[in-house]
């Protein structure tokens, strides 16, 4: 979210997502709620500097990556709480009373993101140490813990993202990185998640790989990249079968493609998405069942204005949606 007050940002997610609110990440507000930032503290050698992040692995980690690893051993995920400096959002959130919702959606940058986009001291990314990349899946995997353990305080019914962007990177020139090792790391810190675990994908990637793991919910961009699901009918077909849910993000994140939007054209896109994986042999009704409906990405980019214009036409979606396909 754009905002830098967090009671503010709070009082829009109560309004327009009561069923499943979510707690916002205010990037505005500090660098330290940077989605690389913000589950950083705690982490072997972790510096931040300015508007930088790395991890010293000049230093001697030998005895920080002892107790990271004693804690996970242990479960001892207090260790590991996100403080109000890094999420604001968070702490007011747990605060405030929400009603009765159905389920509550927390997140957490998930360890391809974070691998590659946090550094050593010389600019290596953190995926590519094998040690610093187990280390840091197991950190993740406890702040993932501990905030399940905080959300749950106002729905039993919880939801964890693991927001990787970069999946969109992989199998390009400029990321090396086996599906085996992807699929590791993602199992990692699922398995600090023992309510619903989704990945959020906001460009093109193989949703294959992402589907053969154990995520109950896939998120993706669906309002620029609906027709790339349509690929795997297969895989999407299993991954319904067992339980599994998407979540289409089809509410734009840009303030350009927002402008021209309305419910009902973002409503025509949504099944124009639909559409082209059922034309594929992929149930209707079990679409309809197993749906989310999302923005497609943050809304940090936009002003304060324009997301909250975002949030009232995904709820007009929703409730359109309804209309049409729920009996």
């Amino acid at each position: 979210m754009p905002h830098t007050d967090p009671k503010e940002a709070c009082s829009l997610v109560d309004k327009f997502l009561p069923e499943i609110p979510a707690w916002p990440q205010l990037t505005r507000r500090s660098f330290l709620e940077n989605m690389y930032a913000q589950f950083s503290d705690g982490f072997p050698g972790v510096v931040i500097e300015s508007e930088r992040i790395y991890v010293d692995s000049s230093k001697d980690l030998d005895k920080p990556l002892e107790q990271l690893y004693s804690s996970y051993l242990e479960d001892k995920i207090e260790k590991y709480a996100i403080n109000s400096d890094h999420a604001a959002g968070l702490h007011t959130f747990l605060e405030r009373k929400h009603g009765s919702p159905f389920a509550v959606k927390g997140q957490i940058t998930g360890p391809v993101t974070w691998g590659l986009a946090v550094t050593d001291e010389n600019r290596r990314p953190l995926l590519y140490n094998d040690t610093l990349a187990d280390a840091m899946a197991k950190h993740l995997h406890l702040k993932a813990a501990w905030q399940e353990r905080e959300i749950k305080a106002i729905s039993p019914n919880t939801i964890i993202f693991v927001d990787e962007p970069y999946m969109a990177s992989i199998g390009s020139a400029f990321v090396s990185i086996s599906s085996d090792k992807i699929t590791s790391l993602l199992e990692e810190v699922f398995s600090g998640i023992s309510g619903l675990k989704g990945v959020h994908c906001c460009g093109n990637t193989d949703w294959s790989m992402l589907l053969s793991t154990s995520l109950d919910i896939l998120n993706f961009d669906a309002y620029n990249y609906g027709y790339t699901i349509a690929l795997y009918p297969d895989e999407v077909k299993a991954f319904l079968d067992r339980g599994g849910v998407i979540a289409w993000g089809i509410v734009a994140h840009d303030a350009k493609d927002l402008q021209g939007e309305t419910v009902n054209s973002l409503l025509d896109r949504l099944e124009d998405g639909i559409g082209a994986l059922n034309s594929k042999g992929v149930s209707l009704s079990l679409m309809k069942e197993r749906c989310l409906l999302t923005p497609s990405c943050g809304l940090d980019s936009l002003s304060e204005e324009a997301a909250e214009w975002a949030l009232e036409l995904l709820a007009g979606v929703s409730t359109e949606f309804r209309k049409r396909h729920v009996k």
